[in-house]
């Protein structure tokens, strides 16, 4: 039985302790994770990792430990594997940029950081202690204000030794053209560390810096999308079309493939919500990729109605803050705050606990399913066949039916050796808004909305370049 299909303790806040002797640790071993992903021994892992404009960093870090500024990344993050490219640029690619600036910086580069609470339940304790030592601060997406993690970030962004990494999107979407919207967090902690600043008379000043990450396949395996498909095909039941000669065959052939592939899962959860969960009646199959995007748009509407309908909640807001929001009703269910000790529970009391805490995680695996779709459309790989856009798209797939299988978390298989790219966006020197924002509550709202919005540009200009 999995973990969270049983009563578990409350979630408690994981206070950042960092230890340099680990950051210097990972650091020394990064190359080695990089090169192999932590997989098997094949060449398929992130290399070579490299910075179109690696100097901006070293020029705000400068700043940063000269005591000029307080410095915010904000990075596109798209894939779990982004922290390890981060940890790259900030342990070669910066010391080296400063010193061809003929800068001198002290070390460790490094960056604090925020992460999901939710990523030690699912990969172990060891990341919990180890996010600790590394600096980072939990948060809990899905609550209205997670005061631990604000009181902790602020504190950490007005007195740290190192910078602070946020991901505005809030999550991964897997995709590396298509920018989820922002959540307005990081543009509101932003603002709030200049109000800081100022309760305390100090002179510095809050910088914001969009990070923009993609990643390209240099050589395309072909072959190993190939049978990535066979794969997915064999599994739902469908005729194993895989090419005799992957390499030859045409974009066109391999996006038939994709679609129909697509359009069978499509019609298979359409069906499946129809009929056990009173959905709509789903409409018919059709390969245009605006009704595809439509009915997809649907189906993910209908998974999130049955949770909702589950943990009574309301139906309102984006699809992303909608999946935030279940999932913490459903840890309210599993990790019980209303308990102080399970072990002293009587039996009864714990079987029902252990029942309810089944029942909601059941019901958080159709939230699962639509996390992993929330920026999927029809046209993706239509509108440009790129290796890197088929690989996205059924590496997506394979979540979905890992997940509908059972796995708890899929082990992607590789496609091939990936090369990261980041850009550096231009400093948001975020004082200089502090008058506007300043004024009234109503102004303060304006002014977040206005840098959100400013932030989304600036990284979607990032992941427009090469």
């Amino acid at each position: 039985m999995p973990k969270d299909a049983q009563v578990q303790p409350r979630l408690g806040f994981i206070p950042p302790h960092y230890r340099a002797w680990v950051v210097r640790g990972g650091y020394w071993v990064l190359p080695f994770l990089l090169r192999v992903r932590l997989r098997r021994w094949l060449p398929a892992g992130i290399w070579p990792v490299t910075c179109t404009n690696p100097e901006v960093l070293a020029t705000e870090f400068e700043r940063f430990q000269s005591g000029k500024s307080r410095l915010i990344m904000a990075f596109r993050h798209s894939q779990v594997d982004d922290p390890l490219c981060l940890s790259y640029l900030f342990s070669r690619l910066v010391p080296r940029a400063a010193r061809q600036q003929g800068m001198t910086l002290k070390v460790p580069i490094h960056s604090f950081f925020m992460y999901d609470r939710g990523m030690p339940l699912w990969a172990g304790s060891w990341l919990e202690w180890f996010f600790a030592s590394m600096g980072g601060i939990p948060v809990h997406r899905g609550r209205r204000l997670d005061l631990k993690a604000l009181k902790s970030v602020r504190e950490h962004i007005l007195n740290g030794p190192f910078p602070v990494t946020i991901a505005p999107e809030g999550a991964t979407n897997g995709h590396g053209e298509i920018l989820s919207p922002l959540e307005p967090g990081t543009a509101q902690v932003a603002f709030w560390a200049v109000e800081d600043l100022h309760r305390e008379g100090r002179s510095e000043q809050v910088v914001l810096l969009p990070v923009g990450l993609r990643y390209f396949y240099p050589q395309p395996n072909w072959a190993a999308l190939n049978r990535l498909l066979s794969r997915l095909e064999r599994d739902c039941g469908l005729p194993d079309r895989a090419f005799a000669r992957p390499t030859e065959a045409s974009t066109e052939a391999y996006y038939q493939r994709l679609s129909t592939l697509g359009q069978h899962l499509l019609t298979q959860m359409e069906q499946f919500y129809q009929r056990f969960y009173g959905g709509p009646l789903p409409p018919p199959s059709t390969p245009d990729p605006d009704a595809v995007g439509q009915r997809l748009t649907q189906v993910l509407h209908r998974a999130l109605e049955v949770g909702e309908r589950f943990f009574g909640l309301a139906s309102t807001g984006n699809l992303e803050t909608r999946c935030r929001r279940l999932e913490e009703a459903g840890w309210t269910y599993i990790y019980r705050e209303d308990f102080d000790d399970l072990d002293r529970l009587p039996a009864f009391d714990r079987g029902l606990a252990d029942w309810i805490a089944a029942e909601a995680s059941l019901h958080l695996r159709h939230m699962r399913l639509v996390e992993s779709f929330v920026a999927v459309s029809g046209h993706y790989v239509k509108d440009q066949p790129s290796f890197e856009r088929f690989a996205e798209t059924t590496l997506i797939l394979f979540d979905l039916v890992e997940r509908v299988k059972g796995t708890a978390v899929p082990k992607r298989p590789q496609l091939g050796r990936r090369h990261a790219v980041i850009t550096l966006g231009q400093p948001i020197p975020v004082g200089d808004r502090w008058a506007d924002y300043s004024q009234s509550r109503r102004a303060a709202k304006i002014a977040v909305e206005q840098l959100t919005a400013d932030l989304q540009t600036a990284l979607e200009r990032l992941m427009e370049q090469p």
